[in-house]
């Protein structure tokens, strides 16, 4: 009979099975990108790329973000994320800051028992190579009661994958609320300005003090344009020490991440997304069911060239696409649709189309 080991679940022989969601984090192995695999020119921060994983730019460079193949030989991994500064920024602003982030729910956080006398450490581990060499600073970030903790990481060699493995103590302080909402940020910190480096790094965990988070020896991404910074391999996992990082199948991972981001992309220049029915002339309906459930009652967001489609489908273009707020939920929503001309015919079925663009998309957002 099997034994809970730390982390895994060892064979009767001695072997050892994966212990099945031990990362607290989704995408960690950077498989999933709904969004884009390739942005420029990105001067403020937002989710661009990669499922999950934020990017925080304040004040700072100006960068280009992309889903690169190199990856840490022999690893299993597929893909990296990679940003690169195309505009440089010598002169670090008191306010500026480049982060690599992800924020998990307080509801996915409560086995680790934090503001307890039983509170768990925590590891991060991830692969990181650059072409600078030198400090990073890795922060967890708790929301919830304004508590943070930080550690420093060394990039040693430029240009070459190296693991990084950085405990953080349990805190007997401040409980995560059990709910949706983000109770605690994983952050890479890959530029800060003197409004985070100018005190001294809190290396065990204490109230949120901005001087206080990031080492004043903190690399800056924005030095040069030839600068870059890949990352693959992100876990965060309860312990003292780094595990294997927990592979997962693509399907698996690509539910989770569409609990934040649900994207329906067009696969043909007259794809057919949603079926409908006209209300008037010029107005149509169009019911939309989330599965997996979404986070959050979610935001639109569309690209592209869309049509109504008549009876006789014939395509309408369109003017204007909406979620009805009268309708909408977590699990599903209704699109108002409103055609540019009085084509249609109220009380007629219809669908919502591409209209001879592939590029055509509907997203909708719930993210932390």
């Amino acid at each position: 009979m099997s034994t809970l080991a730390v982390n895994n679940i060892t064979k009767a022989d001695g072997g050892v099975y994966p212990f099945e969601n031990k990362n607290l984090l989704i995408n960690g192995g950077m498989n999933v990108w709904q969004r884009s695999v390739s942005v420029t020119s990105k001067t403020t921060g937002g989710y661009y790329t990669v499922d999950r994983f934020g990017n925080g730019i304040s004040s700072h460079g100006t960068y280009s973000i992309a889903r690169s193949t190199t990856v840490p030989s022999g690893q299993g991994f597929g893909y990296s994320w990679k940003m690169d500064c195309t505009t440089a920024d010598t002169s670090l602003a008191a306010g500026a800051e480049v982060t690599f982030y992800q924020a998990i729910e307080g509801q996915n956080l409560q086995r680790i028992k934090k503001g307890t006398s039983s509170a768990d450490s925590l590891t991060l581990s991830f692969w990181i190579r650059s072409n600078l060499t030198g400090t990073l600073t890795a922060e967890l970030l708790d929301t919830d009661n304004t508590r943070q903790i930080s550690q420093t990481f060394t990039i040693s060699s430029a240009d070459t994958w190296e693991k990084k493995e950085l405990t953080f103590a349990g805190d007997t302080s401040g409980a995560l609320t059990n709910d949706a909402n983000a109770s605690l940020y994983v952050v890479i910190y890959l530029a800060a300005g003197s409004n985070f480096t100018s005190g001294t790094l809190n290396t065990s965990w204490a109230s949120t003090t901005n001087a206080n988070r990031v080492s004043s020896s903190n690399i800056n991404i924005a030095s040069s344009t030839s600068d870059e910074v890949l990352i693959t391999g992100v876990q965060l996992e309860v312990g003292t020490a780094a595990t294997d990082f927990e592979f997962e199948s693509y399907a698996t991972t690509l539910e989770k991440c569409k609990r934040y981001y649900h994207k329906m992309q067009a696969e043909s220049p007259y794809d057919r997304f949603v079926m409908g029915f006209c209300v008037t002339t010029d107005d149509s309906r169009h019911p939309v069911n989330f599965y997996p459930q979404m986070r959050g009652i979610p935001t639109l967001e569309t690209g592209g060239t869309f049509a109504v489609l008549t009876a006789s489908e014939v395509g309408q273009s369109v003017s204007s696409i909406a979620i009805d707020t009268n309708t909408d939920s977590s699990q599903r929503a209704t699109l108002q649709v409103a055609a540019a001309a009085t084509t249609l015919v109220a009380g007629n079925g219809t669908a919502l189309a591409a209209l001879n663009d592939a590029t055509t998309y509907l997203a909708f957002t719930a993210e932390l």
